[in-house]
C-alpha cells in the first residue's frame, strides 16, 4: 500500500507548501501561508529548488520539525504558567 500525506515524508527530505498547509495549517490557504512566511509571522523557510520564480518550492522536514518543536515549547511554557 502506498504511503500518503506527511507519512510519505520519510521518502523525501522536503514537502510542498500545499502538503504542509493540508496537514498542519488547515486554516490557511497556501497563498496565505506563503504570505505569512514572507511577513515573518510563520518562521519556516520556504526554499526554491532553482533560482527561477517558477521553480518548485519546498519546506525541509527539519525546518518543519524545528517549527513544531518551538510551538510545543511555547505551549508547554503557557501551560506551566496557567497551572502555577
Amino acid at each position: 500500500m502506498p504511503v500518503r500525506g506527511s507519512a510519505a515524508a520519510a521518502e523525501r527530505p522536503s514537502l510542498h507548501p500545499d502538503q504542509v498547509c493540508k496537514d498542519y495549517f488547515t486554516h490557511l490557504t497556501t497563498d496565505m501561508f506563503q504570505r505569512k512566511v514572507l511577513a515573518g509571522q510563520i518562521k519556516i523557510p520556504i526554499t526554491r529548488l532553482e533560482s527561477s520564480q517558477k521553480s518548485t518550492k519546498g519546506i525541509h522536514l527539519s525546518d518543519l520539525a524545528t517549527y513544531l518543536d518551538l510551538q510545543r515549547d511555547s505551549a508547554l511554557k503557557e501551560l506551566r504558567q496557567i497551572n502555577r
